[in-house]
């Protein structure tokens, strides 16, 4: 079988950043998929799942109800392997263009002290699996280790 275009990136070179991991066309229609990637591979630990939940559900409230991304959101959710998340947006994007949007959803998760939105048993499947203090945490490591004046080769990805 074919590799996916994911498991071609060198995870060895790849450190925390916003990378275009791939771009499909439906019609002429583009969505771009994003790799938010917020640790490094094989490096750092992963995050575990109930922070990685509580990110989830604070980057969809947040990106589903955005003044100008909503009605561009297809999908925000976490990567498999724990070390960060997939954005899909419509639209034919590159990365720097949405550094401002990821700045704003991850300032929204590190100042966030409210009840988890969708966090009940009648909202989520496993809403019990969730660590606000953490998605915290990991939202303002990201900011200030990775946002804030984000560095060219950390927009695309390592060759």
């Amino acid at each position: 079988m074919k590799k996916i275009a994911s498991f071609t990136i060198d995870h060895i070179k790849l450190q925390p950043g916003i990378y275009v991991s791939r771009k499909d066309h439906i019609g002429a229609d583009t969505i771009t998929t994003f790799d938010l990637r917020m640790t490094s591979p094989n490096e750092e630990p992963v995050m575990n799942t109930a922070e990685l939940h509580t990110i989830e559900h604070l980057g969809a409230t947040f990106l589903r109800n955005h003044p100008t991304f909503a009605d561009k959101t297809v999908y925000f959710g976490p990567m498999g392997c724990r070390t960060g998340f997939y954005l899909l947006l419509a639209g034919d994007y590159e990365s720097k263009e949405i550094v401002p949007l990821v700045t704003e959803m991850f300032t929204f998760i590190r100042d966030f002290h409210d009840e988890v939105p969708g966090a009940s048993p009648k909202d989520c499947g496993n809403y019990l699996d969730m660590n606000l203090s953490m998605a915290n945490y990991l939202a303002k490591k990201y900011l200030d280790e990775v946002l804030t004046d984000i560095k060219a080769d950390r927009l695309i990805y390592p060759e």
